[in-house]
């Protein structure tokens, strides 16, 4: 339930991502702290002929997690604002991937990806790994779409011709 997707229509012919992946999302939080994973799927059609094992499947292009604290620089740490829309550029890397006819693009945003990236309390503390239970609080967190804060994500396409 904390994972948000979004998913293209059917390609009706191959699209190539080659280089760098930039997600631009605008998120608040009621917290003081977040993380914020992104995820750059492949969808692979329901019934996939080619390899009927494989139908469905959702390949993982591309990924990255951001801690909220390390938003404006990785050396100093701050507090996020609660209930304050901020702007975070999650740099998903360089990608050489081709999204065949027939499959689908996803895009996936959640808050937690337990356990490969350690548990966020919520709450800015000095030092995450030195938490307290008493720190660990529920959060809601909303990903902006609007005009003014439209989270999107930057793909480097080469349709072709």
């Amino acid at each position: 339930p904390d994972v948000l997707a979004w998913e293209s229509d059917v390609l009706t012919e191959e699209m190539v991502v080659s280089g760098n992946v930039l997600a631009q999302l605008f998120a608040s939080t009621t917290g003081t702290d977040s993380d914020w994973v992104v995820k750059l799927i492949d969808v692979y059609p329901d019934q996939y002929e080619a390899e009927i094992k494989m139908s469905g499947y959702q390949l993982m292009v591309a990924n990255e997690v951001l801690r909220g604290r390390f938003r404006n620089n990785f050396e100093k740490p701050e507090p996020v604002v609660p209930n304050e829309p901020e702007h975070y550029t999650i740099d998903l890397h360089g990608v050489n991937h081709c999204f065949q006819p027939g499959h689908r693009v996803m895009v996936q945003v959640q808050s937690t990806w337990f356990p490969i990236i350690d548990r966020n309390p919520q709450k800015y503390v000095a030092n995450i790994f030195e938490a307290k239970d008493s720190d660990f609080q529920a959060a809601t967190h909303t990903i902006w779409r609007t005009s003014v804060l439209p989270s999107h994500l930057e793909l480097p396409i080469k349709m072709k011709n």
